[in-house]
């Protein structure tokens, strides 16, 4: 067998180069006609986080587009296929303010992921929720949703919801049991979730940058005292009455004074403060129209709530 016998026998084919020769793979027919026209296909890597769901919007027969916030990569939005088929890879977990563990996809030059699993962590309707309960998980997710940025991780503001989640979800039960004093029993009407959102409101109006201090006049710069001071619909902190000029509102000295506290504290310590339904009206008022005016747009939920008379 000559050489070009034993090259063919070792599937080489010889090529020519002028005086010399050069021995070089054989690519078989089969072989061209399987990589013609093939799609290359880049693996996509399964990311996981702790998650709260704020909204949904359904496409096509089951699919929803969800859209969600983590706490490693900030607010995601995604497609879950078939999401209203499969109870496995979802159940319960689709319901707004659900803390859960999400499993996503990124998608190359693609704007939503591809949202794979949630697992409930927990869930808003593990208690029965009223019509003040559920306005307020509202307003949660729609401030979430049209503030944050996406895919900027903002730890800060996770944990305040997660915090504010908690209280706003407490069963009347719960809610009793934190009193330390015993003066309240269970049996008795709840707070609601009043506080919650007084909390909520004031600490994303911080994060957001948009809270100046609240112990001097923005004007002036000189100290305010319980009860002296005031707030404009168009303009961030609060003044003194020297500068209070027309159509202020005034914010009272209980609002003034637990809107210092609570810059300093956790929610969880005031859980057992009776907060009624009128109680921090003003300071919710004032920080939803802060809110509102670095958004540019009304809020519906904030509309809501005020028909309620929070």
């Amino acid at each position: 067998m000559g050489l070009k016998g034993h090259l063919r026998s070792a599937k080489l084919d010889v090529l020519k180069r002028g005086n010399f020769a050069i021995a070089v793979p054989r690519v078989l027919p089969s072989a061209r006609k399987s990589t013609r026209g093939a799609k290359i296909r880049i693996a996509m890597a399964v990311l996981t986080s702790e998650a709260v769901v704020l909204r949904i919007w359904p496409v096509h027969e089951s699919d929803l587009i969800v859209s969600f916030f983590t706490r490693d990569y900030g607010r995601m939005r995604g497609v879950a296929k078939a999401a209203l088929k499969s109870r496995k890879r979802f159940g319960g977990a689709l319901e707004p303010m659900t803390v859960a563990k999400a499993w996503f996809a990124e998608k190359p030059r693609q704007e939503l992921v591809r949202l794979d699993q949630l697992e409930i962590v927990r869930s808003p309707l593990s208690a029965p929720v009223d019509q003040a309960r559920m306005a307020a998980l509202s307003f949660f997710a729609e401030v979430l949703d049209e503030a944050l940025p996406e895919r900027d991780p903002q730890d800060a503001v996770f944990r305040l919801l997660v915090s504010v989640l908690e209280q706003t979800t407490a069963t009347q039960k719960d809610q009793a049991q934190s009193f330390t004093n015993g003066a309240v029993a269970v049996g008795q009407p709840v707070s609601g979730p009043w506080m919650a959102l007084t909390y909520f409101s004031l600490w994303m109006t911080r994060l957001m940058g948009l809270l100046p201090d609240l112990a001097h006049c923005i004007t002036c710069g000189e100290a305010l005292s319980a009860g002296e001071t005031w707030f404009h619909h168009d303009s961030d902190g609060l003044v003194c009455g020297l500068h209070r000029g027309a159509n202020a509102s005034r914010l009272s000295a209980d609002s003034w004074t637990f809107a210092q506290k609570m810059l300093k504290s956790p929610v969880g310590s005031f859980a057992g403060e009776p907060w009624p339904r009128r109680r921090g009206q003003d300071l919710r008022r004032f920080t939803l129209q802060t809110i509102e005016r670095h958004l540019e747009k009304k809020l519906r939920t904030g509309e809501a709530l005020a028909r309620l008379g929070g």
